[in-house]
Formats: C-alpha cells, sequence, structure tokens
C-alpha cells in the first residue's frame, strides 16, 4: 500500500477549509487526520480500531504514522484473504 492507495480529503465549514483531513481507501473511511491546536501536533485516528491513534509533529508525518499503523491493522487479516 502506498500514500496513493489512501485518498485524503480535507473537511471544510461553510466553504472554510479545516486543519483536518479524512482518508478513504475506495469508499471506506479508514482514517482521519487533524491538528489538535492545544497541543500543537497533529493527530491521527481510525474508526477501524477504537485504540488506533497517535501524533505527528507535521501533516505528512501524521498520514505517514497512519499509514504504518494501517499495514500492520491489515496484515492480521492476511490469512484469512490469501489461500
Amino acid at each position: 500500500m502506498s500514500e496513493r492507495s489512501i485518498t485524503w480529503t480535507q473537511a471544510s465549514v461553510a466553504g472554510v477549509p479545516l486543519r483536518r483531513f479524512v482518508g478513504h481507501v475506495g469508499p471506506v473511511e479508514v482514517g482521519a487526520v487533524e491538528f489538535d491546536g492545544s497541543n500543537r501536533l497533529w493527530t491521527w485516528s481510525s474508526p477501524l480500531a477504537e485504540d488506533a491513534w497517535g501524533h505527528a509533529q507535521s501533516e505528512a508525518g501524521a498520514k505517514q504514522g497512519f499509514e504504518v499503523w494501517l499495514r500492520g491493522w491489515l496484515e492480521n487479516f492476511r490469512p484469512f484473504l490469501e489461500r
């Protein structure tokens, strides 16, 4: 999986872009990256697992951290998907 496999869409309110991005693989929402102003860090999370989250210094770092987590999480399903 490459970062190009995840399509990131910037969230907005009333046409004003937010510092939040939602990631999809096809039609499935797999994660989100948003700026946490109180900690001045970017936080990533996933609706696929409630304990999936992390922080990074930059938006790109948070997206990369999320991708690393997603690869590991998907690896758990390999035995079910391979024959």
